[in-house]
């Protein structure tokens, strides 16, 4: 699922460019935290407090695939709330470095997850939280996002389904497509790390009033060494920067629909 922030380090770790690297193999997969959803409207306005909200509280934005924390998000099931899932072995990396690099690649997978679409799905969801959130937060914000996530107001204000399924004959689209991170803060076993990214979310479909919309974010994460690896233990989100819109055409509601399912997400993003 979107808000402190702060300035000091470069892109990826003093190069100042962000990389795009599939997953290793040998990398088991991890939830993360992040995910805000684009918006339009009044739909916007309660996405974007929901977002605050569930990530502020907990951790705004989506996931990725599976049943489990290890569910392979290539071979999983596929149902009307999932059709965003990332491609490759594994959901989410894990295994992060244990300095400023590490800690960024570990923001930008996070929000990735937290960013999919099975965070409207329960089972997925609490995978994802339990993966991504330090232990002595994991259960607060879990109990805080069912909360959330349950709320038929809120699945009705974005076009979904009561139980967060789509309905027939729409896609459900919700994608968090990084674009850079930066450390803002590190002292050893803790870090602040920003990152600003895109995000597609709405239904492709022929009569949704919520088509697929793009939105830019930055989100800030609070992380903690634990465990022997990096953990969420809170967020924070703000929008923008936002960059100028060029005078494209948008795509029907078809090709919008074969395009998410076509083109899987990256499991590793950073």
């Amino acid at each position: 699922m979107s808000p402190g922030d702060g300035n000091d380090d470069d892109l990826y770790g003093g190069t100042g460019q962000t990389r795009t690297r599939l997953p290793d193999g040998g990398q088991g997969d991890v939830y993360g935290g992040s995910a805000r959803r684009p918006a339009r409207s009044s739909s916007r306005s309660l996405i974007t407090v929901v977002g605050v909200v569930v990530l502020l509280i907990a951790a705004i934005a989506f996931a990725n695939r599976g049943d489990d924390a290890s569910s392979d998000g290539a071979s999983g099931k596929k149902t009307d709330t999932s059709p965003t899932a990332p491609t490759g072995t594994k959901a989410v990396a894990s295994g992060f470095a244990h300095d400023k690099q590490g800690a960024q690649s570990a923001a930008a997978n996070y929000a990735v997850a937290l960013g999919s679409a099975e965070m409207f799905d329960k089972s997925r969801r609490h995978a994802i939280v339990d993966s991504v959130y330090a232990p002595d937060v994991a259960a607060d914000r879990q109990a805080r996002l069912d909360k959330v996530y349950a709320q038929e107001a809120f699945l009705s204000s974005i076009g979904l389904n009561n139980d967060g399924s789509a309905p027939s004959g729409s896609t459900f689209v919700s994608r968090i497509i990084p674009v850079g991170t930066k450390t803002t803060k590190f002292a050893g076993d803790s870090a602040t790390v920003d990152i600003w990214y895109s995000s597609l979310f709405g239904l492709a479909g022929t009569d949704t009033k919520n088509p697929v919309s793009e939105s830019w974010f930055t989100n800030t994460y609070e992380l903690r060494w634990t465990g022997g690896d990096w953990k969420v233990t809170d967020f924070q989100q703000k929008d923008g920067p936002v960059p100028v819109g060029r005078d494209q055409r948008a795509s029907t509601a078809d090709d919008m629909a074969k395009a998410v399912e076509q083109y899987g997400g990256f499991t590793y993003a950073r």
